[in-house]
Parts: C-alpha cells; sequence; structure tokens
C-alpha cells in the first residue's frame, strides 16, 4: 500500500511502515534538520510546511501517518459537540483525510492528548474523525515500547482507524490485541548497550563521578529507606519556620530534617569528605526510584536533572522526550551514545544526524518504530 508520513520528523513510521512492505509517497515536516535526516535514508524529500501544502497536490495514498503535535484547541470547549480544530495542526489531517477518504489512519500523540483540557481535545479528534466517516476504537490506544520487550518506557496514545466504506457492515468499532498488564516481557537496559564502547565524548565529568560516588557512600550507609522522597542537603541541619510552604514541600522538609537528625553524625562527616556543600543545587538533590531490590547507584540508570541526581531500576530507560537528559550508566560512567538510543527506538540500518546533540533530540521527538508496527500489522491484517 502507499503511505504519506505527516510531522514525520526522522521517519519512524517511515521505517515501520517499509518494514511492512509498503511505500511512502509523500512525506512533510517543518523542522529542515530532520528532513536532510529523513531524505539521507529514504531517498525521499519531505515537504515543509504541512499549513502551505494543498491537499489536492498529495499523492493518492492508502495510509495516512502523523505524529501530529498537539496544540491546545482553545476554541473547542465553546462549541457543542467539540468538533472545531480550525487553528491547530489536527486541522491539517482533517482537510487531507477530507478530500482523499484515506482507508487507514495511524495517529500517535503524548499520553497528555486524552486528558488535555478535561478530555475535551480528545472528543474533539474523535467527533471530527467520526464526523468524516471513520471507524475508530472507544478509547484511544496506549502502548509503550517496554510492553512488547523493549527496554524503554514510554506510553504514548494511538489513534487508529479505517475508512467506513472500505470495512464490512455493521463494523462499529475497532478493537486491538494489546498486552496485558503483570504479562509485560521483563526487560533490561544491557541488552541493548554496546560493549567496549571507548567514545570518549560518552564519558560524564569527573565532577559528576565524583557526585556520582559521594551519592553512593550516602545510598549504601544510611539504614533509613530513602525512596518515596528527594534527599534535599541543603535543608540538613536547618531549623526555619516553614509553614507557610505548599502541603508537598513541608512533608519533603520534614523528611529530610529527620533523616538528618536520625544520621547526623555520619553525613557531617559526608560532607565533609566529599566537600557536598560546594556542589551545585542539582548534585545536592538526591532521589532514589529504583526500590528496595537494588542497593548502589551502580546497579541502576541515572538521571541528571534540574530536580536533582533521580536513579532508576535497570529494566528500561525512562522515556527519551527530546534527550534533555541523556541517561547516564554510573557502571560505565557513560551516556548513551547516538547508536543505543537509535536501537531504544527500534531504528535499523539508520544514518543518524552527524550532530550527536540533534541526534538525540531528533530520536527522543520520534515515534517508536516497533510499536507502530506492532499496532499496524493489526490494523491491516484484521481490518
Amino acid at each position: 500500500m502507499k503511505f504519506i508520513d505527516l510531522f514525520c520528523g526522522i521517519g519512524g513510521f517511515h521505517q515501520a511502515l517499509s518494514e511492512l512492505g509498503h511505500k511512502c509517497v509523500f512525506a512533510s515536516d517543518i523542522d529542515e534538520n530532520c528532513r536532510v535526516v529523513y531524505e539521507n535514508n529514504y531517498g525521499l524529500k519531505p515537504n515543509g510546511d504541512i499549513t502551505k501544502v494543498n491537499e489536492k497536490d498529495i499523492p493518492e495514498h492508502d495510509i495516512l501517518c502523523a505524529g501530529f503535535p498537539c496544540q491546545p484547541f482553545s476554541n473547542a470547549g465553546n462549541k457543542k459537540g467539540f468538533t472545531e480544530t480550525r487553528g491547530t495542526l489536527f486541522f491539517d489531517i482533517e482537510r487531507i483525510l477530507k478530500h482523499h477518504k484515506t482507508k487507514y489512519i495511524l495517529l500517535e500523540n503524548v499520553k497528555h492528548l486524552i486528558k488535555h483540557d478535561e478530555g475535551n481535545t480528545w472528543r474533539t479528534i474523535r467527533e471530527s474523525l467520526l464526523k468524516l466517516g471513520y471507524i475508530l476504537t472507544e478509547e484511544p490506544t496506549l502502548l509503550s515500547p517496554n510492553h512488547i520487550g523493549i527496554p524503554q518506557n514510554r506510553e504514548r496514545v494511538f489513534i487508529l482507524g479505517v475508512h467506513k466504506s472500505q470495512l464490512k457492515k455493521g463494523i462499529k468499532e475497532l478493537h486491538f490485541d494489546l498486552p496485558i498488564k503483570g504479562t509485560y516481557p521483563k526487560t533490561s537496559i544491557f541488552s541493548i548497550l554496546e560493549k567496549n564502547n571507548t567514545d570518549k565524548e560518552l564519558l560524564i565529568s569527573d565532577y559528576e563521578k565524583t557526585a556520582l560516588k559521594a551519592w553512593n557512600e550516602f545510598k549504601t550507609s544510611i539504614p533509613d529507606k530513602l525512596s518515596g522522597f528527594p534527599v534535599w542537603v541543603d535543608e540538613f541541619g536547618q531549623n526555619y519556620n516553614y509553614d507557610n510552604l505548599p502541603d508537598w514541600k513541608q512533608k519533603y522538609i520534614i523528611k529530610n530534617r529527620k533523616l538528618y537528625n536520625n544520621n547526623k553524625k555520619f553525613i557531617d562527616k559526608w560532607i565533609k569528605k566529599y566537600k557536598v556543600n560546594e556542589y551545585k543545587i542539582r548534585e545536592k538533590k538526591f532521589e532514589w526510584q529504583a526500590g528496595l531490590n537494588y542497593k548502589s547507584i551502580y546497579e541502576v540508570i541515572v538521571q541528571f536533572r534540574q530536580s536533582g541526581i533521580r536513579c532508576k531500576k535497570p529494566d528500561f530507560f525512562p522515556a527519551l522526550v527530546a534527550m534533555v537528559q541523556i541517561p547516564v550508566i554510573p557502571k560505565l560512567n557513560r551516556k548513551l551514545s547516538v547508536k543505543e538510543v537509535a536501537k531504544i527506538q527500534s531504528f535499523k540500518n539508520f544514518k543518524p544526524d552527524p550532530k550527536p546533540s540533534k541526534a538525540y533530540k531528533q530520536f527522543g521527538n520520534s515515534v517508536n518504530v516497533a510499536v507502530v508496527k506492532y499496532l499496524a500489522e493489526q490494523l491491516f491484517s484484521k481490518y
């Protein structure tokens, strides 16, 4: 079948559908760097701004794919039936579908789409597609790579549909077989890591190494459970009045002061030994979100976030959203490589942007190839 790839990025949909034997006849993306990477990989030069493309100029196609940006549907709440989409990028999908009556639709968006504007955004989209003659699932489909054995937690909304003119009469709703929580395959980050990677650009700084060493000693020496709240060094030994602060902050302050009072002797020595008071604010904060089965920082994965050093289980990576905080593997003292990020997003035989900073961002914004294939195979075979 022929497909079009809107808001195509670096071609997650393209890679998935071409692996299933289908052919892309049109693509578009407003980002010039993405367009260059797309053409280098697929030999097809994407158009630019889709809002400036006439739907009549788009080739005939069987499948429309779009990982569309979710802009606020500002007028939706004031319109009966929530059918107004003009002024948003979804409107461009709508006008193309209206003209072409495309057989299949495969749309992707962030999980928050379902709750955005108290559910009005989802209702707007659903009503618009129903009005155009599409049969959909009752609720949008939620799926993450780790549900199908890929070590990344990246739950996304998929809107799958078939035009009613292409379906057997009597089918009023689509149904898909999805993995059931509790039966997801066991995953591990170490399954995708490159062995013997010697790229010095990936190594974390000596300062970050020291911070991890310090916090590892803290984690392994403190008998108190550190799960459930962020540790804030700047709260140790404080006694100011916090009654005017928000409840959530008061709760964390109480826990931090108790932690310090219970372990004052060790903490004072620890702060002096590693000169923790000289750290930047980010490295003075620590969150253990790896549960009770892991004892050491060197067994888990870490993100250096503005909210602090966050430790996660090594089962799967957190969602690679625009790659602002590239995950760190303390055991290897390095960040993930571009090649590893490509694996997490299920890209194969792919030529990424030569600038790593751009490549990380592009992969972080992409749809996961394997997840698209998983759903597309069912959509095309069942309907």
